[in-house]
């Protein structure tokens, strides 16, 4: 009789992670688990839509990196772009996008719907690209909720980036992390100070952290933009669409009509 071996589920705690720490927890998660998130995203998502968030906000629809037309020519760098679907947008408006993510899996699954531009395997705390090299930069719930230094990444970018090219990302809103990550009733309960910055973390039977997310408030992720040098010019908070009756992790329609799920940031590299 052959013997089934299952591996133990990941203890949830809150702790102190290294930035070494997180990316190396970042990275095996989104390798491990690359294929069931474009299994069960992967429509919702499509293989060439810029969507902003899960409420469905449409880069199409929202113009948050410019006009469609300025897009034309313009060189785009997009940050943890999974599957690579927001640059494939980008490329059907003339842009000339790279997509960049730290998961060899998800790269993988960008090479599967195919398209004709760069996708770059790379950790978003050191780009391998020289100073000016890029017009735009955006990044979709990538990278940033996912590093300890989010300031780092932004000079990053800030560097990469010519004089007046945007920097828009979106992010986890931070007032979610007072309230428990359930798209039902029990979801809409504080149980959290929305000021402790203590990051989640899912670690292992060894006590390896396996899933990191890190925590800034509202006024921290606009000091970050501002410490790297960037002006900030918007703050878009979607709201929840009629049309999307979807549940995703802890979005749904029901927290989606009562409190923002998604920051997104639009900055300015003057």
């Amino acid at each position: 009789m052959s013997q089934e071996i299952y591996a133990a589920e990941p203890e949830a705690t809150r702790r102190s992670v290294s930035g070494t720490e997180s990316s190396r927890a970042s990275r095996g998660w989104w390798d491990r688990n690359a294929d069931e998130y474009q299994s069960d995203h992967g429509a919702f998502l499509g293989d060439d839509r810029f969507v902003w968030g899960p409420e469905g906000l449409d880069e199409a629809e929202a113009g948050l990196l410019g006009p469609a037309e300025s897009l034309k020519g313009a060189t785009v760098l997009e940050i943890g772009a999974g599957a690579a679907q927001c640059s494939r947008w980008l490329a059907a408006q003339g842009a000339r996008p790279v997509a960049l993510d730290l998961s060899h899996r998800q790269l993988q699954h960008a090479l599967r719907i195919g398209d004709a531009f760069p996708l770059v395997e790379a950790d978003a705390g050191v780009l391998p690209f020289r100073d000016g090299s890029f017009d735009l930069a955006c990044s979709a719930y990538g990278a940033v909720p996912f590093v300890a230094d989010p300031v780092r990444v932004f000079r990053e970018v800030h560097r990469v980036l010519r004089p007046g090219g945007r920097w828009v990302f979106s992010v986890t809103h931070p007032i979610r992390w007072a309230f428990p990550d359930e798209p039902g009733p029990e979801g809409l309960s504080v149980a959290a100070s929305y000021f402790d910055r203590t990051p989640y973390v899912e670690q292992d039977e060894q006590g390896e952290a396996v899933y990191v997310e890190h925590h800034r408030t509202l006024g921290d992720r606009v000091r970050d933009v501002v410490a790297a040098g960037f002006r900030l010019v918007d703050l878009v908070e979607p709201e929840w669409p009629d049309w999307n009756d979807q549940e995703w992790g802890g979005w749904s329609p029901l927290r989606g009509n009562l409190i923002p799920g998604t920051a997104i940031f639009v900055c300015v590299r003057d």
